[in-house]
């Protein structure tokens, strides 16, 4: 079975790179891990102290960043190497400033994984929620390096738990200790016998928690809210616009929009200002502009989103019309803002007990959400009473990232 999987990896690899020629996201997939190896030699030297974190794209890296702050207070003489699977996760975070050092994972072939650890030869590894590399947890167990799982969910559908996944099972000896977000992730540990395993929850509690204590002030945007009740829509897709547009156009009572689609290429941003009625600037185009006469604001730029939400009155969150579901509902929840998504959210534990608490509103189709939405205008009550469980929701659950320093330490 392990030859077999080499075997995939090898031929994924000759696949990726005959994609490559056709789709710009697989090329940036394919030329980053070019230069993953000339890197290392020339920022990492040998009498360093390295700490390895790896993340399969922006999602789990966010989960992580708790950790890894503390993590780097814990160890300042050690230097940081963030690797990231995916390039929705590279491309956005490969200028962060916590890490030392970020780049791709090269892909999991023994001289890879043998010719990256010789490089970075960490003294702990990071592996943040999953993605279990077999080849390099191979050459971490050889060499006895101190290996956590964090914010970990474990699957009975997951291979470890099938009866022809026994060399999946094996990786999972490598692991010092697996800090797993639910009881149900650790009950399926201990039935394969790993009893070095704790629920700690989900570190992106703490993450989100901590962006209260930091300036969200954004002047452009609440010079554009004016103080008027403000639907803030983020990472919409076009399912969700396709129902929010109609909305807005419709919309007869006081209240302004701000949209930050998912996809912010310039066709379909195009596409979505002209669809709607309202007067609207794009945020490429908000310089002179007296945006308190706009009615909705395209933001088409990344990386400002979370601030945004902090001016929010309510939130629609997207995604919730696709697959595998809705986008990151925790950081408008941390504001105390009521939520709105769409029907798609059952693989996310965070979604389905706000919804359940009531804070969360899930919707399934146009009349529902313009129900939802005018409840929300209308109910100032409603409004606070969903919004303050949102935000409570998030204090109760954090402390994770406490809990795996205090294992860690004492370990």
């Amino acid at each position: 079975m392990l030859f077999l999987y080499n075997l995939i990896v090898q031929i994924a690899g000759f696949l990726l790179k005959i994609t490559a020629l056709f789709i710009p996201k697989i090329k940036l997939f394919v030329e980053g891990r070019k230069l993953v190896f000339p890197v290392l030699e020339q920022k990492i030297k040998p009498t360093d102290k390295t700490i390895w974190f790896h993340a399969a794209s922006l999602g789990e890296y966010e989960q992580g960043l708790p950790v890894i702050e503390k993590i780097k207070e814990q160890f300042p003489s050690h230097k940081i190497v963030v690797t990231f699977f995916s390039p929705s996760g590279y491309e956005v975070r490969k200028n962060n400033t916590v890490a030392d050092l970020t780049v791709y994972l090269p892909l999991d072939t023994k001289k890879n994984a043998q010719e990256f650890l010789k490089l970075i030869h960490p003294d702990l590894v990071f592996f943040i929620k999953y993605e279990y590399w077999l080849n390099y947890l191979s050459e971490l167990k050889k060499q006895n390096t101190p290996t956590y799982l964090i914010s970990g969910i474990l699957r009975e559908n997951q291979m470890f738990f099938k009866w022809y996944g026994g060399f999946y099972r094996k990786a999972l000896d490598t692991f010092t200790y697996f800090f797993v977000q639910n009881e149900n992730s650790k009950k399926l540990l201990l039935e394969l016998g790993k009893t070095n395993v704790a629920v700690s929850g989900d570190t992106r509690f703490d993450r989100v928690a901590a962006i209260l204590e930091k300036d969200n002030t954004l002047d452009f945007i609440a010079n554009f809210k004016n103080d008027t009740l403000t639907i803030v829509i983020g990472s919409s897709w076009s399912k969700d616009e396709n129902l929010l547009v109609d909305f807005i156009n419709s919309n007869t009572l006081n209240v302004k929009f701000i949209i930050a689609p998912h996809n912010i290429k310039e066709e379909q941003i195009q596409q979505l200002k002209n669809s709607i009625t309202k007067k609207t600037v794009l945020f490429s185009e908000k310089e002179g502009q007296n945006l308190a006469d706009f009615d909705v604001f395209i933001i088409d730029t990344i990386g400002i989103l979370t601030k945004i939400y902090s001016y929010a009155d309510i939130a629609y969150v997207g995604g919730g019309f696709g697959n595998p579901g809705v986008h990151n509902i925790l950081e408008p929840s941390t504001f105390g803002v009521p939520i709105v998504i769409g029907l798609n959210y059952s693989h996310f534990a965070e979604a389905t007990a706000l919804v359940n608490l009531e804070g969360c509103i899930s919707v399934s189709n146009k009349k529902e959400l313009n129900t939802a939405f005018t409840n929300l205008i209308l109910n100032e009550v409603e409004r606070h009473e969903r919004g303050h469980i949102c935000g409570t929701f998030v204090q109760m659950n954090k402390g994770a990232t406490n809990v795996i320093m205090n294992t860690i330490s004492k370990i």
